[in-house]
């Protein structure tokens, strides 16, 4: 019962960031977009759903059963994200979602490995950032600033967010074993970048 719950919350939170992607999609201004993109993270916080990027993060803080949890969270993540878009897909929406998550992965999945890999690892930086802001930031206007700051700058600047791409990847119907290679090395780069804060700072 413990993982059924985690794997719904999982899927919960894909469908949010995947809501975020819909309307990032679906405006022409990038900068609005990127901010309005942020009504994923917002509800995954505000609602203690489970997204794989946000609680990668404190994988080094957490004992055996919390690291068990994550590859549940992230198939819940993809399940989400995965079923957004398909429902998505029979709306009058659906072919321009289409159109422009087709463009969106062709750049995605034209870059290189080690690319990719770097720029996932910068996007799980600003995440953290994003989510460790929210929990620990003492001012109300702070925790919030903190989920809206992190997420645009990811946006805005390309990174690799792998949730996203779930819902990128899913809605451009580009699924195929190159397509999922690519998303493993954005996950593993997002793992990376949700550690690099908490690492170095255990060092100081």
């Amino acid at each position: 019962m413990k993982y059924l719950s985690v794997w719904i919350r999982g899927i919960l939170a894909g469908i949010a960031i995947g809501l975020g992607g819909t309307v990032y999609l679906l405006l022409d201004n990038r900068f609005l977009g990127a901010a309005m993109f942020t009504v994923g993270l917002f509800t995954v916080c505000t609602r203690g759903f489970a997204l794989f990027t946000g609680r990668v993060c404190y994988a080094l803080e957490k004992d055996r059963s919390y690291l068990l949890e994550l590859p549940v969270i992230w198939l819940g993540n993809f399940v989400g994200a995965w079923l957004l878009a398909q429902v998505e897909s029979v709306t009058r929406t659906g072919p321009q979602l289409m159109e422009k998550a087709i463009s969106v992965c062709q750049v995605k999945l034209s870059d290189n490995l080690l690319s990719i890999f770097v720029l996932a690892a910068l996007c799980n930086v600003m995440i953290f950032i994003a989510v460790d802001g929210y929990a620990k930031n003492p001012h109300e206007t702070g925790k919030y600033l903190a989920l809206f700051f992190g997420v645009m700058v990811f946006i805005l600047c390309g990174f690799e967010h792998c949730v996203a791409n779930m819902y990128y990847f899913s809605m451009a119907h580009v699924w195929n074993g190159s397509t999922l290679l690519y998303l493993l090395v954005m996950t593993a780069g997002n793992t990376i970048g949700g550690l690099l804060i908490p690492v170095l700072q255990s060092l100081v």
